[in-house]
């Protein structure tokens, strides 16, 4: 064992029994322990926060299934060191074997499209089984062939018990950390600056110890504020500032302030996040926050995603802030946003109505017999293309689940509204 090894290399589990954590995939009846169990190993996309053990399981799957083990980083890697490492893979393989070789690439999402194209011939021929790890939504960022043919599996963030077991473990398994007397009094402090990544967290814990110049140590919360204040970043964009500082930005748009909305846009910028994260949270937020009150806030937000996915730092914060300050200064409505959360309630409780006759498609004889569509009114064949007719099943006829905001537009829709449809919006 080399000590230069950081603590969370020399800790790294080398079978599930030692797997701490993600009971819902390694326990007992957990779909990766099924995997193993029966040899049939699925392509897969691991989907968690950062240090949550995604791969240490890939290795761990590779070394129990005793298939060959290739790995690649999509940071470094590009389609010529893919195609090379399939060549590789295809090799190891054999002809007569069902053990193919497992690929794994870790932070697959930043593979272009390209890249996760020369992907998926490898994939669909079985020349080998691939195993991607993600911090980011797989629907968002792993094209949709390649996502057809994987398994995803989702990492639950460790619980405070799991890391404390970590932590514990440590100092009773590993070589140089045992043979010092150490007592773990307090956690508090390195739990939180963690922020729940196992993999930070044993070599913040490693850090602490290194730098007290004793083999008799005694963890607090204050020795460990006290050691690392001066060696941890103020904006961790895998922890709680990650989600504290998103929000404040979010915010400061919903309440109309440019100036809050810069300032926070700026402190993610500072802090190396992701320009396509940022890009789309104000993407979900013009349409949550801004809606029908200026829809073209959502065609702005989309246009902004587009740019800043091609473009990267430094030129896309230019774009970023234009589209900041144009969602904060726009007018607000969360109508649309109440309206679907009103409708999808409405589902839950009435379940499955029956679709009215006259709405039915009749693509067949008998369908047009048993008077599928035969009432359809077709709004173009009347004044105004418009006919007073109901599209809601008859147990909730007449409910009305979109309510127009107090702003210009919305005023316009409210009018609309209320000269067509004297039954629903007769204000």
């Amino acid at each position: 064992m080399n000590a230069n090894e950081p603590l969370a290399e020399r800790l790294r589990p080398k079978h599930l029994k030692d797997y701490v954590s993600q009971a819902h995939l390694i326990g007992e009846k957990g779909a990766l322990t099924q995997h193993l169990k029966h040899g049939l190993i699925p392509s897969m996309i691991f989907w968690g926060p950062p240090g949550t053990g995604k791969t240490t399981l890939a290795h761990i799957i590779a070394s129990e299934s005793e298939r060959p083990f290739y790995a690649l980083s999509a940071i470094n890697s590009g389609v010529k060191d893919v195609r090379e490492v399939i060549e590789k893979a295809k090799q190891s393989g054999g002809l007569f074997t069902t053990k193919n070789p497992i690929l794994f690439i870790d932070e697959i999402h930043r593979f272009s499209k390209s890249q996760q194209d020369s992907l998926l011939q490898a994939v669909e021929k079985g020349w080998v089984t691939l195993i991607g790890a993600t911090t980011e939504n797989p629907s968002f960022e792993v094209i949709s062939a390649l996502l057809s043919r994987c398994q995803v599996y989702i990492l639950n963030a460790f619980e405070k018990t799991d890391l404390e077991t970590l932590l514990n473990r440590a100092l009773e398994t590993d070589e140089f950390l045992s043979k010092k007397n150490i007592t773990l009094k307090e956690t508090k402090a390195l739990l939180r600056l963690s922020g729940g990544d196992a993999r930070k967290l044993l070599n913040l814990f490693e850090l602490v110890v290194n730098a007290i110049d004793s083999d008799t140590i005694e963890i607090t919360d204050a020795l460990v504020m006290d050691k690392l204040q001066n060696s941890t970043v103020k904006y961790d964009k895998t922890g709680e500032q990650h989600y504290d500082i998103v929000s404040a930005f979010i915010k400061s748009i919903r309440g109309s302030d440019p100036n809050g909305a810069v300032y926070w846009l700026a402190r993610m910028i500072e802090g190396g996040e992701d320009v396509k994260f940022i890009a789309r949270r104000m993407l979900i937020s013009a349409s949550e926050d801004i809606g029908m009150a200026n829809p073209t806030a959502l065609v702005i937000a989309n246009n902004t995603f587009q740019a800043v996915s091609t473009i990267g730092y430094p030129e896309s914060r230019i774009i970023l802030s234009q589209c900041a300050i144009y969602l904060a200064c726009s007018p607000k409505s969360n109508a649309s946003y109440k309206a679907i959360g009103a409708a999808q309630q409405m589902v839950k409780e009435t379940g499955d109505l029956q679709i009215p006759l006259d709405l039915r498609n009749a693509p067949t004889k008998l369908m047009k017999e048993l008077g599928y569509g035969a009432d359809y009114k077709y709004a173009h064949d009347y004044a105004n293309n418009f006919v007073d007719q109901e599209f809601l099943p008859d147990s909730i006829k007449n409910t009305r689940f979109y309510e127009p905001g107090e702003n210009a537009r919305e005023k316009a829709h409210r009018e609309f509204l209320k000269n067509r449809w004297k039954s629903k919006y007769d204000y």
